[in-house]
């Protein structure tokens, strides 16, 4: 971003600095769907999608975990946004990726509480967490370069939380599309193993965020 262009921005406030410019969200949203694309392209060529999704998609316990990891990546993409506009109100954004793991991690606790004892284990480890968050993780980087990208087109001022916000919000994309593949249901394993997955971008977002998002 131009020097004289972040000036008129913070003299027309944060509200008008959130209007994209003309264009923008078209180059924007080529931008992300590359980053998606070649994501799904990964997933598609490192572990292909599970041949029994269309009988997983009609259980309940499918759409939660979707809908879950929907609301992670639409709060991290929402946080990314607002910590590009400089002077903008982000004292409420926390709460925004707070509920949702609340809500998750409350779910997964009653379902364990109430299974017999000995399938409490495999609701928590599933058959997949040693391989789950390292997926996850990997199916974010293309994501997460996406992202990156746009922001340095805006005005990030907290270089280092700007990061790790691109970061989470990569990760709940991927999240999203492995979903595809996934064959884990249980609220506690989501709530736990999805989550530590979309926080290896995060942690990566914040360590280089200073670096990329430099202007």
């Amino acid at each position: 971003m131009k020097t004289d262009d972040l000036i008129a921005m913070l003299a027309s406030g944060p509200d008008v600095a959130a209007a994209p410019p003309p264009g923008a969200r078209w180059r924007a949203a080529s931008t992300l769907g590359a980053g998606l694309l070649a994501s799904v392209a990964l997933m598609a060529m490192l572990l292909g999608v599970r041949p029994n999704l269309d009988q997983l998609a009609q259980l309940p316990d499918f759409w939660i975990k979707v809908g879950f990891v929907a609301c992670l990546c639409l709060a991290g993409w929402h946080v990314s946004r607002r910590l590009c506009v400089p002077g903008a109100a982000t004292r409420a954004l926390p709460l925004l990726v707070a509920l949702p793991l609340l809500l998750m991690w409350t779910l997964g606790a009653i379902i364990v509480q109430e299974a017999p004892p000995e399938q409490r284990a495999e609701l928590f480890w599933g058959a997949t967490w040693r391989s789950c968050p390292l997926l996850i993780a990997t199916l974010s980087l293309p994501i997460l370069a996406a992202v990156l990208r746009l922001m340095r087109q805006l005005a990030p001022t907290r270089l280092r939380l700007a990061g790790a916000a691109a970061g989470f919000a990569a990760g709940g994309l991927a999240a999203l599309v492995y979903c595809l593949h996934c064959p884990e249901l249980a609220a506690s394993f989501v709530g736990f193993w999805y989550v530590l997955g979309m926080l290896v971008p995060t942690a990566i977002g914040a360590a280089i965020g200073p670096k990329v998002l430099a202007w």
